[in-house]
This record gives C-alpha cells, sequence and structure tokens, in this order.
C-alpha cells in the first residue's frame, strides 16, 4: 500500500455515499486519490470531494485498478457480485451491505466497541454493521466493557431514510397530503388519503407508526430485527447473548432512536453508568428529565455520536439499565463507521 492509499467510494451517488463524501472532507486527510464509483446511469456526473470536482466513473474491473481501500454501499446483489472482484484485485473493503455481516471469516468492526477485529480480515473484506445496530451498540458496548452484558430488549424507532430515498420521498409525499387536515381522527382516514402510495413501508408512515422494518424472517421476526440481534451478538462477542427486539418505523426523516433495556452481570448503578456513557468515545450524555434534557432525533442529526438518555435502574432489577438512544442513521449508522474503518486500515501502512 502507498503511503497515502487510495480510496474508491463504490455507491457515491447514494443517499449513504453523498454524506460519506462529505465526512471525507471533515475528516483527516489521509487519502492519496479518491475516486468515485457508481452504477452505469451515474457514470460522468460531477462530485464535490474535499473542494474538488472529480468525475464518477461506472463499476467496472477497470475502475477498482490500484485501489488500495474500497468503500462499498450498494444493494446486497451488487455488493455479492463485485466486493469479492475488488478484494481479489488488491483492495481492502468495507462494505455496508448485508451480505457479509455475519460470515465467519469476515469482521463486523465498530471501531469504538472492537477495532481489534479490522485486522482479521483473510478474504480482504471488513463489514460495516447494519444502522439500527449502529445506532446504539456504541453506548451499549461501553457498558457491557464494564459491566458485562448478559441480556438485551431492544425497541427501534427507525427514521425513513433507513429505506433509502425512496422512503424519504414517500414520506414527504404524503405529509404533503395530510399537512392542514383533520386525517388522522378517524380510523383508516390516512391509509385512504394516501391509497397505495405507501413506497417501501407497508402501511402510511405520515401521522403513524409502523411496527415493521425489513422483510419476512422465522417465526414472525423481521429480518431489521434479526439483523439487530446477530450483529450485537457477533461484535460484542456474546455468540449466545439472549436478545429480542421489535423494529417500529416512524415519520423522522434520519435518525433511529431505540430504547434499550440491558441486564448486567451484577448490580449496576445509575451514577456510575452514566459516569462511564459522559468519558466514552462516541457517545453524548444529554440526561437532566426534569430540565427536559434528554436526546431527540432533531437533536442528533447531522451529529457523529450517539446521543443517550433516559438512564433508569429497571424497577424491579438491580442488575439492569434502562435508556434512550439516538444516532445519525446516515452518519454513524452507515458513513462514519465506514471511514472510521478505512482510516483503520489506512494506519496499518505505518
Amino acid at each position: 500500500m502507498r503511503d497515502r492509499p487510495t480510496l474508491a467510494v463504490v455507491g457515491a451517488t447514494g443517499a449513504v455515499g453523498t454524506v460519506l463524501l462529505r465526512i471525507l472532507s471533515q475528516r483527516a486527510d489521509v487519502w492519496g486519490e479518491i475516486r468515485l464509483i457508481a452504477s452505469p446511469r451515474s457514470a460522468g456526473r460531477k462530485l464535490a470531494v474535499r473542494g474538488a470536482e472529480t468525475e464518477v466513473l461506472a463499476l467496472s474491473e477497470e475502475a477498482l485498478d490500484g485501489v488500495d481501500i474500497a468503500l462499498f454501499d450498494v444493494p446486497d446483489d451488487i455488493a455479492a457480485r463485485w466486493v469479492p472482484i475488488a478484494a481479489a484485485k488488491g483492495a481492502v473493503v468495507i462494505d455496508n451491505s448485508a451480505v457479509f455481516r455475519l460470515q465467519d471469516d469476515v469482521p463486523l468492526v465498530v471501531p469504538e466497541v472492537n477495532p481489534h477485529a479490522v485486522r482479521l480480515r483473510p478474504r480482504g473484506i471488513v463489514a460495516n454493521p447494519n444502522c439500527t445496530t449502529l445506532s446504539m451498540i456504541v453506548a451499549l458496548g461501553a457498558l457491557h466493557a464494564e459491566f458485562g452484558l448478559r441480556e438485551l430488549v431492544v425497541s427501534s424507532y427507525q427514521a425513513v431514510s433507513g429505506a433509502g430515498r425512496d422512503g424519504v420521498e414517500t414520506l414527504r409525499r404524503q405529509l404533503s397530503l395530510v399537512a392542514g387536515t383533520e386525517l388522522g381522527t378517524n380510523p383508516g382516514d390516512v391509509r385512504r388519503a394516501v391509497g397505495d402510495d405507501t413506497g417501501p413501508f407497508p402501511e402510511p408512515v405520515a401521522l403513524n407508526v409502523v411496527p415493521w422494518a425489513g422483510t419476512l424472517a422465522e417465526d414472525g421476526w423481521s429480518s431489521e430485527e434479526m439483523k439487530v440481534r446477530d450483529e450485537s451478538r457477533k461484535i460484542l462477542g456474546l455468540p449466545s447473548l439472549p436478545v429480542a427486539v421489535t423494529c417500529v418505523r416512524v415519520p423522522v426523516v434520519t435518525t433511529h432512536s431505540l430504547t434499550l433495556h440491558a441486564r448486567f452481570q451484577d448490580e449496576v448503578t445509575v451514577e456510575h453508568a452514566r459516569e462511564i456513557l459522559a468519558t466514552a468515545p462516541g457517545v453524548v450524555l444529554v440526561d437532566n428529565p426534569a430540565a427536559g434534557e434528554f436526546p431527540t432525533p432533531a437533536d442528533a442529526v447531522g451529529t457523529d455520536p450517539t446521543w443517550v438518555g433516559r438512564v433508569r435502574r429497571a424497577l424491579d432489577d438491580p442488575t439492569a439499565l434502562e435508556l434512550f438512544v439516538c444516532g445519525d442513521n446516515l452518519r454513524k449508522g452507515a458513513a462514519l463507521n465506514a471511514a472510521q474503518l478505512a482510516e483503520l486500515v489506512a494506519a496499518e501502512r505505518g
């Protein structure tokens, strides 16, 4: 690898790719060439990276020549085909799809939690976790390191941008239909107003919450719920951790929120938990309900940390804590974590 490695951003014109380019312009400049790659229909576009206009290349084997590190944010079927090709050409691939996350020979890495795992990549691939997992795992990992996690119950309140640009556009269209009306006061009126225009969601998301994200998995669970369970186990190194998850879509554009019921090995105190969270890298503690201070998506959107508040000990269990967390699902939930992983790999050259 050269002193200043060549970085490729594959999927540069997508929702996460757009955020990633902004993040690359905000962080330390460790890169030589930054190459932008996308689908053939986006080839020829020019995007700004670090103040310079860069032309987007169509994804091809030639476009991957000479790449040291490749950040992939593409649909699963594209990742399944092209990530191994990029790795075979000598690039270390940071992949944001679900294809490789749970494969034993591919590390699933969060720099604040298990940075050592990035070096254990026999296939030249490092997986980036799902945005819902990433919205909570930095805070949860800090508590686990101190107390030892033994059980986790999660409810997520997921922004529509987790379903891509189609999700955001769907919410905006639906809001335009219901704004200034009395819809939402009678059974079915929002559904009738929206009609079949539910986009990627099974029900209207405007003036509503939808207790479903992902696709149907076994026994009534959703794929999104299974990702949170399985990815948390792998990142924390707890393969048998009991985890129960319910994922809910809410009418928020960007930033996922989650409630956590976390049980630990021994008795915990709120004071100690707050001390840990207040000093944990990548975490902001906002926890004074008496003053109306707790995190919301409106606070966390556009920021890098996980925001944590409502820290309480469980009413009937001195070993358990209740938390509310928020994290921008396009920044730490996707693009930022990928950029951090790429920087860890780039640092190996020294």
